[in-house]
C-alpha cells in the first residue's frame, strides 16, 4: 500500500477549497478535481491519525455508485483515470492515483440530503425525546434500529468547515432553494437510497442510512455530486448481526464514534488514534467495499 495521503500539494492547480477529508481543485472553467485525502473525521472533528488507504476506497467506491446509479440522476462524474485526464493533472499521479476524480463543476446546493430506513443515531436520540425524527412525527412504540415503514427524506443545513450541520424539517429546504427545486431533490433522494438499498441487502449490508448531496447546472439541470454511498456518508450495518432493540455493529464510522464515546471524547479536540482503532476502521471499510462491489479496492 502506498503511503497515507493527509494534505495534497498541487502548486500549479488553483485550490478552491479544502474540507474535513476532501479537497478541490479548479480544473480549467468547467471542471474540478475532487481528491479524497486519508483525514477521518467523527463528531465533525479530524482526527490527528489518517487512515492509510480510506481515500482511495471512497473514491472507488464513489465511481462503482455513480455508474449504479446514473439512469436515475445525472451526476458529476466525468472520469477517475489519471491518463484520461488534462497533463497538468496527470503530473501529479503520485498524489491522485486511486483516491480523485474529475468532475463538472456545477452550482452545489446548501443542504444536505439525508434518506433514513431505519431508526438510529441522531434520529433515534430525537425519537425518544419527542417522537418524532427531523420533526416528522413517527409512530409510537418504535424501538432502536427498527425499519421503518418506508424510508423518509431527513435534510440537514451545510454547516461551513468547522461548524456542525443542522437537521432540519424537510418544509425548511423550499425557504432554502425553492419548493420545486426542494420536492426534486426529496424524490431523487429517495429513489437513490431505494434502489442502493435493495442492491446492497443482496450483497450482505442494511444502508441504515446515507446523505446525498447535489448541484445544478446553468440550465437547473440537478445533478448528483460529491461522494456517493461510502462508509463516511452512510451506515452499513451486517445484514447477518442485524436485532432490533440495540445499536448495531458497522462497516462505517459508528465505530470510530463509539471508540470515542468510550474514552468521553469531548468533540472538539484532534487526538491521536490506537493502531488498533485505525486497522481496524480500515479493515471495516475494504469489508464493506468487498461486499459491495465483488472485488478488492486498488490501494497501490
Amino acid at each position: 500500500m502506498s503511503k497515507s495521503l493527509i494534505e495534497s500539494n498541487l502548486p500549479d492547480l488553483e485550490l478552491v477549497a479544502r474540507g474535513k477529508v476532501r479537497e478541490l481543485y479548479k480544473v480549467g472553467e468547467d471542471a474540478l478535481l475532487f481528491i479524497a485525502t486519508d483525514r477521518i473525521s467523527a463528531f465533525d472533528v479530524i482526527m490527528k491519525t489518517p487512515i492509510e488507504g480510506k481515500g482511495k476506497i471512497l473514491t472507488q467506491l464513489s465511481t462503482f455508485w455513480f455508474d449504479l446509479l446514473k439512469d436515475i440522476v445525472p451526476n458529476h462524474f466525468i472520469t477517475s483515470k489519471i491518463d484520461e485526464m488534462p497533463e497538468n493533472v496527470a503530473k501529479y499521479r503520485d498524489q491522485i492515483e486511486n483516491r480523485s476524480l474529475l468532475v463538472k463543476r456545477l452550482t452545489v446546493l446548501p443542504i444536505e440530503a439525508i434518506v433514513r430506513g431505519y431508526l438510529s443515531g441522531s434520529a433515534w436520540n430525537e425519537y425518544k425525546q419527542s417522537g418524532t425524527v427531523h420533526g416528522i412525527q413517527m409512530p409510537e412504540n418504535m424501538r432502536e434500529s427498527q425499519k421503518l415503514p418506508h424510508p423518509i427524506f431527513t435534510p440537514s443545513t451545510k454547516a461551513e468547515y468547522g461548524e456542525h450541520d443542522i437537521n432540519i424539517h424537510p418544509d425548511e429546504t423550499k425557504k432554502i432553494i425553492g419548493e420545486e427545486l426542494a420536492q426534486k431533490v426529496a424524490e431523487v433522494s429517495v429513489k437513490l437510497y431505494e434502489t442502493a438499498a435493495e442492491f446492497a441487502i443482496k450483497r450482505g449490508i442494511i444502508i441504515a442510512d446515507t446523505k446525498f448531496e447535489f448541484g445544478v447546472d446553468a440550465d437547473g439541470q440537478l445533478y448528483l455530486i460529491d461522494e456517493v454511498l461510502t462508509p463516511d456518508s452512510s451506515r452499513f450495518w451486517p445484514a447477518s448481526t442485524y436485532k432490533v432493540g440495540k445499536p448495531q455493529q458497522s462497516y462505517d464510522k459508528q465505530y470510530l464514534r463509539d471508540y470515542l464515546d468510550s474514552i468521553s471524547f469531548d468533540k472538539a479536540t484532534p487526538i491521536d488514534l490506537p493502531p488498533v482503532v485505525s486497522d481496524d476502521t480500515l479493515r471495516k471499510y475494504i469489508e464493506a467495499f468487498v461486499k459491495l462491489t465483488g472485488k478488492r479496492p486498488d490501494l497501490l
